[in-house]
C-alpha cells in the first residue's frame, strides 16, 4: 500500500484512508470486525501503489482508478469488484453467496475466505492492467 509523502496528492490519500478508518470505526459489531478483515484481505492482494478512499460513497481501493469497493449495510456486507466479469469468472466459487451483476453479498459476521477475496482482487487488478494497456 502506498505510503503518503509530503505532496498534496499523498496528503489527500492519507486523509482518504483516515476517512475509511472512521467509516469502519463508526460501524456496529459484527460489521466493524468483518470490514476490518475484508479491508486487510483486499490490501494484502493489491499492488503496492494502491490507495484508499471512497467511490460511490463507500470505501474503495484505487489502482489505476477505483477497482474494488466494500461496504456494510444493516443486514449484510458487500464486496463490489466493479466488474461483472470478475463475478462471472468466479461464479462457481461464489455459489454460497448472493450475487448480482456487480455485487457479492454476505452475512455481517461471515466474510468470504481470504483465498477467495485474494483471487477476486487479483482478477480485478489484472483487468485494470489490461484496461490501461490499451
Amino acid at each position: 500500500m502506498k505510503k503518503a509523502k509530503g505532496n498534496s496528492s499523498a496528503s489527500e490519500s492519507k486523509d482518504d484512508a483516515r476517512a475509511v478508518d472512521k467509516y469502519i470505526a463508526d460501524l456496529p459489531e459484527p460489521a466493524r470486525s468483518t470490514l476490518k478483515k475484508i479491508r486487510a484481505m483486499i490490501r494484502s492482494a493489491s499492488p503496492a501503489e494502491t490507495t484508499e478512499g471512497f467511490s460511490y460513497g463507500i470505501p474503495a481501493f484505487k489502482y489505476k482508478g477505483a477497482f474494488f469497493c466494500y461496504a456494510a449495510f444493516s443486514n449484510h456486507c458487500s464486496l463490489f469488484p466493479m466488474s461483472g466479469r470478475v463475478i462471472e469468472q468466479f461464479k462457481s466459487d461464489l455459489q454460497k453467496f448472493e450475487t448480482s451483476k456487480g455485487t457479492i453479498r454476505f452475512p455481517l459476521d461471515k466474510p468470504p475466505s481470504v483465498s477467495l477475496v485474494k483471487k477476486l482482487v487479483k482478477a480485478r487488478v489484472a483487468l485494470q492492467e489490461q484496461k490501461k494497456a490499451r
